[in-house]
């Protein structure tokens, strides 16, 4: 880069002031009529700060934690820290840390050093000095053990002052309504104007609000609180505990819980249980199993009921996933397990063990053995057939470049901030229901390989290095796309990107990891080496592949010691699969 180059990218001394304004006025104009009272006030408190008091603040609220020392702020592009704290502090925006902060007190404490802690503990003349060798987090708990939270405070402000962000919960309102989650933070933008993210660029107008009711937020928020209080307990508080603690916060739930709310509160359903699971607590990972009938929820109580001798409802769950499967993992596990439950004496071979154990073999150098798909290239090339990388990113791109506009269409409501990344119903079913009109009428305008080769390439050109849920820029991502509009018939490709469309969670991934070919022919290779398993994703595209006459298979590889002959008898032979 250029130094000119790098200069246009330096961002001014107070460019966190324009973001922050930007997120409060956004959310002023898309969520200002749900906003509460509290909020409102925090608003118009905060427009009537200084400048220099607003940048203090911005940077407590962007910063982790709600505690800082005073003595160790320091930004330059701050006139007077000290006459803007003060401000601060006046306004509510920040308070001097007191016995009303008692119960964040491990906060508190974990703001200083162990060194530093143990000044403290000195200064308060223990009849035992805990010894020098003592872990930092165990020396905050023999603290908050030994001494009141007055007492500490009082020592810790005799050797520095201490003060607390204000606001908290409305701040955390305001970034919540512009990103709609907790996860997306303030460097997005940071990333965005360094040139390090290009975004797909809406036009403001056209954005759609993410939460059109007050409960719509304050739901959705709830569950992401939750989960991150869950991430916290599990590792705190035995798995009893746990389960008890879910359960009371499962049975407060409202009945009507927001629609917007209940893709991330099955999520946290399924984590909890599988971690119940993992405690060994197999009565109370079922319980929380029952709540949803997301998958894997069933799969998981077919097992665990299974193991609990309640053969029959066992049995009625698998029947019910090979009725209504929800996915590929659901479909050949039901044929699976039912089959193991019902053939007790007999031992069951899973379908994915049937195909692979079915599969060519070929071998390899074990020199590969890290590499066994650039193994198997190599076996190829040295053969005079032309091998690349296949799996998955081809045609996750293939899909994002002919649909692009139709992903990020804004009149479908699903793009709700001009730095969205994602849009809302990607993972949902309501990204095939909404667009399947369009997509339909795409796919009719994509009648050719010259067509689809087209449009793949201006829209490659167009946008490249903007950032698409489903495009990953490399530099052979265009080769390896345009091989396999070459090689795969139009009807073909049109089939396999609506099966795509029609559940996007599972269907980008499972793909064969290899596309061979030469003049005579071309196969898609699923390469597995002698310890790997073949999923029931990847067996779904054998399957899928497989009728609608698209040329795949599975390559077993063996390892040989050198670098002798790799192809011997009863392995693979040196033909590629004619479509």
């Amino acid at each position: 880069m250029s130094s000119s180059e790098q200069a246009r990218t330096e961002l001014p001394p107070k460019y966190y002031l324009e973001y922050f304004g930007f997120v409060l006025d956004f959310v002023q104009k898309m969520y200002g009529h749900i906003l509460n009272k509290e909020e409102k006030e925090f608003l118009r408190a905060y427009n009537a700060l200084s400048e220099d008091a607003r940048c203090l603040f911005i940077r407590f609220s962007n910063r982790r934690g709600a505690f800082f020392r005073v003595n160790t702020l320091a930004y330059t592009e701050i006139c007077d820290i000290p006459d803007a704290l003060t401000e601060l502090i006046e306004n509510g925006f920040a308070e001097v840390l007191s016995e009303q902060h008692a119960h964040r007190a491990p906060e508190v404490l974990n703001l200083f050093s162990k060194p530093e802690l143990l000044l403290i503990t000195q200064s308060l003349a223990p009849v035992i000095m805990p010894p020098k060798s003592i872990l930092k987090q165990d020396l905050m708990r023999w603290l908050l053990h030994e001494y009141s939270f007055k007492v500490l405070y009082e020592a810790v402000d005799a050797l520095e002052p201490i003060v607390k962000v204000g606001y908290e919960i409305e701040v955390m309102m305001m970034k919540f309504l512009f990103f709609g989650n907790r996860h997306a933070n303030m460097t997005e933008f940071v990333v965005r104007d360094l040139g390090h993210v290009r975004f797909q660029s809406f036009d403001e107008d056209q954005l759609s609000v993410r939460f059109a009711t007050r409960k719509d937020a304050d739901d959705k928020l709830m569950v992401s609180l939750t989960k991150e209080t869950f991430h916290e307990l599990k590792d705190e508080l035995p798995p009893e505990e746990i389960y008890d603690w879910f359960m009371n916060w499962q049975g407060g739930l409202p009945d009507d819980l927001s629609l917007v709310a209940l893709p991330s509160y099955r999520q946290l359903v399924l984590r909890v249980g599988a971690w119940l699971e993992r405690k060994k607590l197999p009565e109370q990972a079922l319980a929380v199993y029952q709540l949803t009938d997301h998958a894997p929820s069933r799969e998981r109580r077919a097992r665990l009921l299974h193991r609990m001798g309640d053969v029959e409802e066992a049995l009625a769950l698998c029947d019910d996933m090979m009725a209504h499967p929800q996915n590929a993992d659901e479909r050949f596990f039901a044929l699976d397990f039912r089959e193991k439950i019902l053939n007790k004496k007999k031992r069951s071979t899973r379908r994915t063990t049937q195909a692979l154990q079915a599969a060519e073999a070929v071998h390899i150098p074990i020199a590969y053995r890290y590499q066994v798909e650039r193994g198997v290239i190599e076996y190829y090339r040295e053969r005079g057939h032309n091998a690349l990388f296949s799996e998955n990113e081809p045609w996750r791109a293939l899909f994002g470049l002919l649909f692009w506009d139709i992903i990020y269409d804004t009149n479908v409501q699903a793009i709700h901030h001009p730095l969205q990344r994602v849009p809302s119903d990607f993972f949902l079913p309501d990204f095939y229901f909404k667009r399947h009109s369009m997509l339909k009428a795409r796919i009719m305008e994509l009648g050719s390989k010259e067509v689809i080769r087209d449009t793949v390439q201006k829209t490659y050109l167009e946008k490249y290095g903007t950032t698409n849920v489903l495009v990953g820029w490399y530099p052979e991502l265009l080769e390896a796309v345009l091989n396999v509009v070459e090689l795969v018939r139009p009807t073909q490709l049109h089939a396999i990107l609506l099966e795509m469309a029609s559940n996007l969670r599972e269907n980008t991934r499972g793909f064969p990891d290899l596309l061979v070919w030469d003049d005579e022919g071309y196969a898609f290779v699923e390469v597995k080496s002698p310890t790997d398993h073949l999923s029931a994703r990847q067996l779904h595209w054998q399957h899928f592949f497989a009728d609608l006459g698209v040329s795949s298979k599975v390559l077993r590889v063996i390892w040989i010691p050198d670098e002798g002959k790799a192809n011997e008898p009863g392995t693979a032979d040196n033909k590629i699969i004619i479509e």
